[in-house]
């Protein structure tokens, strides 16, 4: 039973950093001044739908999300470095 526990805390940890990344990505777009998520996304060549999903939390591949640091113009470091614990 170890292990089925284990797995569940590892998915609960997941689904607890997706949603730090998510808050992180909709409050650094709200800081460069959109306040509607469908703006920047079309605005930056994203899928609207798919830029929503991030936000929620949902998860994100490495590729997208550097595409959306790029758009914010913030480094991964700077990006990482506030809001995760």
């Amino acid at each position: 039973m170890k292990g089925k526990k284990n797995q569940k805390s590892l998915a609960e940890e997941q689904e607890r950093i997706l949603k730090q990344i998510g808050a992180r990505i909709r409050a650094l777009r709200i800081k460069n001044g959109y306040t509607s998520y469908e703006d920047f996304a079309y605005e930056n060549n994203i899928s609207r739908s798919q830029f929503g999903k991030y936000e929620r939390g949902t998860d994100i591949r490495m590729t997208s999300l550097i595409k959306v640091l790029l758009a914010l113009d913030i480094s991964i470091d700077e990006f990482f470095s506030e809001g995760f614990e």
